[in-house]
């Protein structure tokens, strides 16, 4: 019998180096720790922070958290690669539109939020990151240009929605 390949779920903010790469990092931990196997990346939509580390306000957050601070540098999504993952969350709602634009151009079809695990093996789901949010939708607001309270209040929304995520890839 062979086993059921991973999920596979790819996190998608604007230059990859805050909120998707905080997310990418507290899945991957968050997942190992429940024993759940699982392949997970992070991209932006922009080019512009290309092959530089996580934001060092928020790899002081996560270290702060106790999460490992990951050594990911900061890439642009690809329409080739869309097809590759079963669940692509995008942090805003811009995003959104831009990777439904890329999956449209690439053929790629592709769903909304899943409800189920099962949803999940149908092919990818483009979503916002909040569809998965117990606590309500809408976009995770952008905490590089605040404070350190900023990157926490992101922080408390990752953390919110991880489980749903981990749920959702057993």
């Amino acid at each position: 019998m062979t086993q059921p390949r991973p999920a596979r779920v790819l996190m998608v903010c604007t230059g990859n180096i805050c909120r998707s790469t905080m997310a990418h990092a507290i899945l991957q931990q968050e997942a190992a720790r429940a024993g759940v196997d699982i392949v997970v990346d992070s991209a932006g939509v922009s080019d512009e922070e290309q092959g530089n580390l996580i934001d060092r306000r928020a790899a002081r957050v996560l270290h702060d958290a106790g999460y490992t601070v990951p050594d990911h540098r900061a890439r642009q999504i690809r329409a080739s690669e869309l097809g590759e993952w079963d669940l692509i969350l995008a942090m805003t709602s811009r995003h959104l539109g831009i990777l439904q634009r890329l999956a449209d151009r690439a053929g790629v079809e592709h769903e909304g939020a899943p409800a189920s695990a099962e949803d999940l093996a149908q092919g990818p789901r483009i979503c916002l990151y909040r569809d998965l949010d117990p606590a309500g939708s809408g976009d995770v607001p952008d905490p590089w240009y605040g404070g350190h309270q900023d990157f926490l209040d992101t922080l408390e929304v990752i953390e919110r929605v991880t489980p749903t995520i981990i749920a959702l890839a057993r």
